[in-house]
């Protein structure tokens, strides 16, 4: 499918969006209005964009519906202030109560049974239930566009940050299972952050790992290792040595494996794939290396 902004309905193009950018962090942002009215309201096109100065964007967005705008713009125009709160999962079903599109007059924190408590550094509340609240004032609104679907960019700098105590690790550290973030996805989908869902990747910064470039071609066209494989051979730092490539093809693995498939070099092959997988699956990136080169020697045979 190809899809060519123009060529079709924006609520089409704005599903496939939002569903393919996801999950995305949720903007609950609370502000007040010129007379101190307070509003608030959860914003999914958000994410931060810098720490020195630290800065985030969220965009309240014209309604594709409609195209009418949403309070939350108005009331930042009028006052340059936004507190934005982060949501956990505890927070979900009031969040979206809070969502609703209500008249100007009605108070989202009423509403929806949050409780707001004043800022130190800007006029409007804090949701006390939120586990990190950050008060900002705006640096730029930018619009996008005229039409419905249209962004308005609001450019923030944080200028306090209230973190809950309860979802800090020993080190001081947020513990991302007791955060309980939720994402937004498309449609009616959500996302939580914590649990089965999180998984741990050390990112390699300065550490250059030989890349996937260097992996033997018949390793690279493999029809069992797959491209997070691929991705995990590509990061050691550096190649096994001859020496331990020799070890390893005398080890008892490996003879087995000789011997199972002797007359038929493709499923031994196949067979060195497969236990270099479970190596990998085992973290054990440096011994997949081994068996994979003791194998692309039988595809040269």
């Amino acid at each position: 499918m190809e899809i060519i902004p123009g060529e079709v309905s924006t609520a089409k193009l704005h599903g496939f969006l939002v569903s393919s950018v996801a999950p995305r962090p949720i903007a609950f942002a609370s502000t007040v209005d010129k007379d101190g009215n307070p509003n608030l309201a959860p914003f999914s096109f958000f994410n931060a964009f810098g720490a020195n100065p630290a800065v985030m964007v969220f965009s309240p967005a014209r309604r594709v519906r409609d195209n009418t705008t949403k309070h939350t713009l108005q009331n930042i125009i009028d006052t340059k202030e936004v507190v934005i709160n982060v949501v956990s999962y505890s927070m979900l079903q009031q969040t979206s109560v809070a969502s609703a599109e209500y008249p100007k007059e009605v108070n989202e924190f009423i509403k929806s049974g949050f409780t707001p408590i004043p800022s130190l550094k800007v006029k409007p509340f804090r949701v006390k239930e939120s586990p990190v609240q950050m008060e900002c004032k705006v640096l730029q609104v930018i619009e996008m566009g005229k039409e419905g679907g249209a962004a308005n960019l609001i450019v923030c700098e944080l200028l306090a940050m209230h973190v809950n105590d309860n979802i800090l690790d020993e080190q001081g550290k947020i513990d991302p299972n007791k955060i309980d973030l939720i994402g937004r996805m498309g449609g009616n989908y959500y996302s939580r952050a914590s649990g089965s869902a999180l998984f741990e990747l050390e990112q390699p910064n300065t550490k250059l790992g030989v890349g996937v470039d260097r992996i033997p071609a018949s390793v690279r066209l493999s029809k069992i290792l797959t491209g997070n494989n691929l991705g995990q051979l590509g990061s050691i730092l550096q190649l096994p040595s001859e020496d331990e490539v020799e070890k390893m093809n005398t080890s008892e693995e490996i003879a087995e494996l000789y011997e199972r498939f002797k007359n038929d070099n493709e499923s031994l092959e196949d067979h060195f794939h497969i236990l270099a997988k479970k190596l990998l699956d085992d973290g054990r990136i440096a011994d997949a290396w081994k068996v994979l080169l003791i194998g692309s020697k039988i595809t040269k045979a």
